[in-house]
């Protein structure tokens, strides 16, 4: 049956429901070795066969995979209380986020913190670290520069490890007024192995990950390296005894902050999954996205060519600031095009606390609801050609026409990522940055870069490219 036939109102009454369809189960033991061998060609395997709904038991934990906007507002928002985070997805990587706000299950302790911290991520509050973004990326272009031969152009940089260090420059001048440079290369190998053997762990989980096999002793030490970066921070500000008063980063606000219900804080250890979350979804956000955004545009120089063109009319040469972001309108549409073909978080779940019905199918109590991105982004019934780069998708007029929910690369509901507008704020400044003095070209015969689906998505082998000087 088509989109357009299946009505979208929640039935459910039980007797006229239908079972959701089964994918995978003659593909090894319920799908799970074809999850394993390749994830997003699983997936893509059963939306194929299946259409916008199917479920799939790897090592039989019962999952389901929705892939319409009307389902995705369903569970995220009109019955938002009905699904919690208390899902296989988020239960994996709890022992690296903990009770922070990414994968926090705890209803309470989430609105709490929520509450406390939603007022330092607004885009009045994130204006006053603009400066750090655009500072830091200039930076980087210094370093750049001295790599440049006389002909204005230089060999490949590896892009990824080069905004992976930038982005880790940015949230930590950010949170904690502090220049990083050593200790940012350590945070990403640590982030890196722990990413990689969380991903192998989704597709596979097993033995658990208590057993102390060589791959989870290496995670228990990254995450030990990660806890060593942030607690080092917080130590010393401690030691500071600054007050909100004194505020001129993320970790004196945060550090500052009450519960208007309670009029407390929160605690020290709270303090450190907070700070590391916000380490983690920052640096990974802007990493893999600015290294995508840049690899699309060396791959389209038509669209790069615009870019430039609306730089160059709205900077006049100058340095972007957090004021020119309005008139950045098409920066914007590449930043939002980018985050479309390649979700950094490109998966989510949530778990069905009670039964529940969409779209005339029942889904089961305890099902690990999936929302993969990747996909629903790719959609033929809402994005027309949805493999080519085309930032125009995100004119006004065009969004638009679009249901909210086909595009989703922050979430939504009252759970959609703090951090949005950060995040939105820095592609903007950093891509106008660079752009302003510099491209970034494709080498002569470089292979085509793929994604690689671990627990979020990677340029697999990460991105090289050769930077030039525009003026």
């Amino acid at each position: 049956m088509s989109l357009t036939q299946r009505s979208r109102v929640p039935d459910r009454t039980r007797s006229s429901l239908t079972e959701i369809p089964t994918a995978g189960a003659f593909q090894g033991v319920g799908g799970t070795l074809a999850f394993k061998r390749d994830q997003l060609r699983f997936l893509d395997d059963g939306i194929r066969r299946h259409g916008d709904i199917f479920r799939f038991r790897p090592m039989g934990i019962p999952m389901v995979l929705v892939n319409h906007p009307d389902y995705i507002k369903h569970i995220l928002v009109d019955n938002s209380e009905g699904y919690d985070k208390d899902a296989a997805l988020f239960r994996i990587v709890r022992p690296v986020l903990r009770k922070g706000l990414i994968a926090n299950a705890d209803m309470e302790l989430w609105r709490r913190q929520r509450r406390m911290m939603a007022p330092h991520f607004t885009p009045r509050t994130v204006a006053a670290f603009a400066r750090n973004m655009t500072d830091e990326t200039e930076q980087m272009l210094d370093r750049w520069e001295r790599r440049l031969a006389p002909r204005g152009s230089a060999d490949t940089l590896d892009v990824t490890d080069e905004i992976g260090q930038l982005a880790l420059r940015i949230v930590n001048r950010s949170l904690f007024s502090a220049d990083v440079s050593a200790a940012a290369q350590a945070f990403e190998r640590a982030f890196g192995e722990a990413n990689s053997i969380l991903g192998a762990f989704f597709r596979f989980p097993f033995p658990p990950l208590d057993v102390p096999i060589p791959r989870h002793r290496r995670l228990r030490r990254a995450i030990d390296e990660m806890d060593s970066f942030v607690s080092g921070f917080i130590r010393k500000r401690l030691a500071e005894e600054l007050t909100a008063e004194d505020a001129t980063d993320l970790l004196t606000l945060l550090l500052t902050s009450v519960d208007d219900e309670d009029g407390k804080g929160m605690d020290l250890e709270q303090l450190h999954h907070e700070v590391l979350n916000i380490c983690i979804g920052a640096y990974e956000t802007t990493t893999n996205t600015l290294s995508w955004a840049f690899y699309l545009l060396s791959r389209h120089p038509e669209v790069e060519a615009r870019l430039h063109a609306e730089v160059d009319e709205v900077l006049g040469g100058r340095t972007p600031s957090f004021e020119d972001l309005p008139k950045l309108a098409y920066t914007r549409m590449v930043a939002e095009e980018t985050l479309r073909i390649y979700s950094p978080a490109y998966q989510f779940m949530r778990r069905a606390r009670e039964e529940d019905a969409i779209d005339g199918y029942r889904m089961p109590a305890g099902s690990n609801v999936l929302i993969n991105s990747y996909f629903l982004h790719r959609h033929p019934g809402f994005w027309d050609d949805p493999e080519r780069f085309v930032p125009e998708r995100f004119a006004p007029e065009e969004v638009a026409k679009r249901p909210k929910h086909a595009y989703i690369p922050f979430g939504s509901g009252h759970r959609v990522c703090i951090g949005k507008h950060f995040a939105l704020t820095e592609l903007v400044l950093v891509l106008a940055t660079v752009a302003r003095t510099h491209r970034l070209v494709l080498p002569a015969g470089a292979p085509e870069v793929h994604p690689e689906a671990l627990i979020t998505l990677h340029p697999k082998g990460g991105i090289r490219l050769c930077p030039e000087r525009r003026r």
